[in-house]
This record gives structure tokens, sequence and C-alpha cells, in this order.
């Protein structure tokens, strides 16, 4: 019984915090500030893809419309334009989503790094033995998750 008494003790002196990690990663405003960096660092490529996006459909509907009436020739020459062209836009594509998604990382990463140190100093000034972030449940009164972001907002690079 005493070993119970003092095993329950000690558990009531451990403090328990949680961050919801994606909530804090959504809203902090280097989140925000980094959204907005690669929207305008991708704006322009963006943009020629919708304009290459719609040549093609263009093209398609020019070559569905008037191949029957085409001379053969033609219309190979221009289905051979039409697939060189999906080519190249299918690769700028594909290019586009990785340089877009390598960015992303980049930027998260630093942000990651950040949070983490914040959450990190949090739990340390306010005496927590331990923090979590991935949960099924918990409580309003351990969520320190605006506290994170307060502190975040704080040091805003």
């Amino acid at each position: 019984m005493l070993f119970l008494g003092l095993a329950m003790s000690a558990q009531a002196e451990v403090r328990i915090g949680f961050v919801n990690a994606q909530r804090v990663i959504n809203d902090s405003p280097q989140a925000v500030k980094a959204k907005k960096k690669l929207e305008k660092e991708f704006e322009k490529r963006d943009q020629d893809l919708s304009r290459l996006a719609k040549q093609l459909q263009t093209m398609q509907e020019g070559l569905e419309k008037n191949a029957p009436t085409m001379a053969e020739t033609e219309r190979r020459n221009k289905e051979r334009e039409f697939n060189e062209l999906s080519r190249d836009f299918q690769r700028k594509q594909r290019e586009f989503r990785e340089d877009l998604n390598l960015r992303q990382n980049e930027e998260m990463a630093a942000i990651y790094e950040r949070v983490n140190k914040i959450i990190k100093q949090v739990a340390e000034a306010e005496k927590f033995d331990l923090i979590v972030q991935e949960v099924v449940y918990a409580s309003p009164k351990i969520d320190i998750t605006e506290k994170v972001i307060k502190s975040l907002g704080d040091g805003t690079k």
C-alpha cells in the first residue's frame, strides 16, 4: 500500500502538456509568411503552366473539330505537334511540382526547428515534464498550443 501511495504521489507531480503541432504550423506567422513567399516565387511558373494547359485544350478541341476535314499529312502534323506540346507540358508540370515540394520542405524544416525550440522554451518556463504532440485526445487544460503560437508571433523573424 505504501508503494502504491508513493507511485500515485509521484504521478501527481508530473506536468504534462499537449501541443497541436499541425495547428501551430498552420497558424504561425512564419508559416503564413513562407506560404506567401512560395506563392510569389512560383507564381510566374504557375501562370505559364496555366497558359500552356489552355493552349493544349484549344489545340485538342481544334483537332477534334477539324480532323475529319483535314488532309492526312496536316492531321498527322497537328497530332504530332499536340503530342510534343503535351509531353512538354507534363514535363514542366512534374518539374514544377518537384521544385515546389523541395522549396516547401526547406521552408517547413526551418519552421519546425523554430517551433520545437519555442515548445521547449515554453515547457521549461512552465516546468512541464512532458509535452506530447500526437494524441487521440487531450484535455483543453493541458493544451499549450495557443501559448506556442503566441510565442512564435512574439519572435517573428
